[in-house]
């Protein structure tokens, strides 16, 4: 059975965050940093399979993923399953419970994963003191749109096999900025039915499109060590652009 684990005070403390020496992520002001490190509560270990966040729930708790793969989640009442997006080491999770006062989305863990934990009714201070970091809040969530907007692009208007191109490089791409990746290799954690509850799509149309995109020498995915063979003809398929190098916010 799949579960958390609270661990008292901190093992990772804020100022030797490993997540914070990456160039994806902008380094803090001192004053910010000590806040954040006041801010944070705890750490949780948490095993494969753990549902974080509950979709109609209202966690008291904000998480930032230390270590680990997990996902965002919308079901139906029949159980059919819809993969917003994948979240990678730095992510921010369960914003918008603040917001709604109730997820509308759950979070699972896909990896054995390490978060800090933030308690939720001190947000505020966050906001009311520190306009850097509340700035920084504000970015992630139109980050989080914008990601959003561009996998809706892919179900309404990409072809199933240049929706399946699209995704593995923007996965590709997002655990290669946290070192998860290099060299146009990484293990990932996921299955085949994943990619197909993201994109809208059977498994087997799934399997099917990647089957074709093996035939073209673009990729290799086996067990869960995935390869990019040919970056620049995959990226051509997806009409996938990587210029976007910002560094982006680390709570």
């Amino acid at each position: 059975m799949s579960k958390s684990v609270p661990v008292p005070g901190r093992m990772v403390p804020c100022e030797r965050c490993p997540l914070r020496s990456l160039q994806v992520f902008r380094a803090f002001t001192p004053e910010e940093l000590a806040f954040v490190s006041a801010f944070k509560s705890a750490e949780l270990t948490a095993e494969p399979g753990t549902t974080l966040l509950m979709q109609g729930a209202n966690s008291p708790h904000l998480y930032t993923l230390l270590s680990g793969w997990a996902f965002r989640y919308k079901t139906l009442p029949d159980g059919r399953r819809q993969i917003l997006n994948f979240a990678f080491p730095g992510e921010f999770l369960g914003l918008q419970g603040t917001v709604a006062n109730e997820m509308q989305h759950s979070v699972e863990v896909l990896t054995q994963s390490v978060l800090c934990v933030f308690p939720r009714d001190k947000l505020w201070d966050l906001y009311s003191h520190y306009p850097g970091l509340a700035f920084d809040i504000t970015w992630l969530a139109a980050r989080e749109e914008q990601l959003l907007d561009e996998h809706l692009l892919s179900v309404g208007r990409r072809s199933a096999l240049e929706r399946v191109a699209f995704i593995l490089l923007h996965l590709y791409q997002r655990a290669e900025e946290v070192g998860l990746a290099k060299d146009r290799k990484v293990v990932f954690p996921f299955t085949q039915q994943h990619i197909a509850d993201t994109l809208g799509m059977s498994l087997v149309h799934a399997n099917k499109t990647l089957r074709r995109l093996y035939g073209m020498k673009l990729l290799s995915w086996r067990e869960r060590s995935f390869e990019i063979l040919d970056w620049d003809k995959l990226a051509e398929l997806a009409v996938y652009d990587r210029a976007d190098k910002r560094q982006r916010p680390l709570i």
